[in-house]
């Protein structure tokens, strides 16, 4: 077990601070950001180019470095070294929240294992201001960021969420958001959804309707921006109990018969039912 008490204690090193920064709207910048990236040593961060514009915009002077994906493993020893030393660091990706589907969180756990503090601000971040005003219920929610760009891999995510009760919120790619619903109405069936995009910006906008109507609204029309994607949990748990009095080979064959290949059929129902995938494979295949 570990305390950290935040504000007390030792001075003798730095502190890791993790700054949201606007998701769109620079307005949405806090006081309390502004001043701590004004007063820390250094500032991580995840596009320096990106930030730096940020900085201009608010006259703040202070040195950045950047921390991203591809120079995290050489980058955290430095970072560690100066906070050490003593140093303040600011840690902000391009958007919003560090490590909400951002880079920062192997920094936070270098921090943790040295016993260098780490104290995040409030701030922006997408998918909880995006639920707020979906019109789907706000509590409870379930975050997943990013799903997996191969379908199989996809469905196989979504097919471990269906029993979920919760609203779902995803962030998704306008090029890659209709066929995420495709996918989507094929495990889940009919639910109620909403695509925000261009969240607190000029062009912000909420497109609220069921799988079908918004699968129809894409086909005539293409989405810009960055999207998040928010599902209405489901309402129905005791479909999951139902689906017990289906046979497991049907319940494959009826996932092929939509699209699915074999194989991937076979790991969505043995995730939907908890059960390993090699139970559900010889079922489907009578080799039991």
């Amino acid at each position: 077990m570990e305390i950290q008490q935040s504000f007390k204690g030792n001075q003798e090193v730095g502190c890791l601070y993790l700054v949201p920064t606007p998701i769109g709207n620079l307005e949405d910048m806090s006081v309390r950001g502004v001043k701590c990236l004004q007063t820390v040593d250094l500032i991580a961060a995840e596009d320096t180019r990106n930030t730096q514009k940020l900085l201009n915009h608010f006259e703040i002077t202070t040195p950045q470095k950047s921390l991203h994906e591809h120079n995290f493993k050489e980058r955290i020893p430095q970072l560690l070294a100066l906070l050490q030393g003593g140093k303040d660091i600011a840690q902000v990706s391009d958007a919003g929240m560090p490590s909400i589907s951002d880079p920062g969180h192997e920094l936070v756990l270098a921090c943790l294992a040295e016993k260098i503090k780490v104290i995040a601000l409030p701030g922006p971040t997408a998918g909880l201001t995006a639920l707020l005003a979906s019109g789907l219920s706000p509590q409870p929610n379930y975050f997943y960021g990013f799903l997996p760009r191969k379908k199989n891999e996809q469905k196989a995510v979504l097919a471990s969420l269906y029993a979920q009760e919760a609203t779902l919120i995803f962030y998704e790619s306008p090029h890659r958001v209709k066929e995420t619903l495709a996918n989507m109405q094929t495990v889940f069936g009919e639910r109620q959804a909403v695509i925000c995009r261009e969240l607190t910006k000029l062009h912000e906008e909420y497109l609220r309707g069921t799988f079908s109507e918004l699968l129809a609204y894409l086909d005539e029309r293409e989405l810009k921006g960055e999207c998040c994607l928010l599902v209405a949990g489901n309402s129905q748990p005791e479909e999951q109990q139902e689906m017990k009095e289906i046979s497991v080979k049907e319940e494959v064959q009826s996932l092929i018969d939509q699209g699915m290949k074999p194989n991937a059929a076979i790991k969505t129902v043995a995730q939907r039912r908890s059960r390993k995938k090699q139970e559900i494979y010889q079922e489907y295949h009578e080799l039991t």
